[in-house]
């Protein structure tokens, strides 16, 4: 009789390659690639290979883990996002508050195209 040899598998759980850089963002890995791109994506029903071809920086094996993450803590996440898009309209006002009323401006830009 012949002992069978089986290799063991170390198992562990990985941390999600997240971090978060000076401005609050939580980027993926080390990449600039913003959560939010990535979720979005995969929300619009990108795959995780469709993915790493928009953001070729990321890698396929940190976007499943994003993506894996996303799905086993998304009320976090979608707070996260949700933040993120409160912040993004706030300065969106900001600067058309600041710019005022570009109408004028474009309707000149748009006369000097026209022969």
């Amino acid at each position: 009789m012949t002992q069978e040899h089986f290799t063991t598998l170390e198992i562990r759980s990985d941390t999600p390659p997240l971090r978060q850089d000076d401005s609050g963002a939580i980027r993926i890995g080390k990449t600039q690639v913003l959560l939010e791109l990535v979720i979005r994506a995969f929300e619009d029903g990108a795959t995780p290979e469709t993915i790493v071809q928009r953001y070729p920086s990321t890698t396929l094996a940190d976007i499943y883990a994003v993506i894996a993450y996303y799905l086993r803590n998304r009320g976090v996440v979608e707070r996260y996002l949700a933040e993120r898009e409160r912040q993004a309209e706030a300065i969106r006002l900001r600067i058309e508050a600041h710019q005022g009323d570009l109408s004028e401006v474009r309707r000149r830009l748009l006369a000097q195209r026209i022969p």
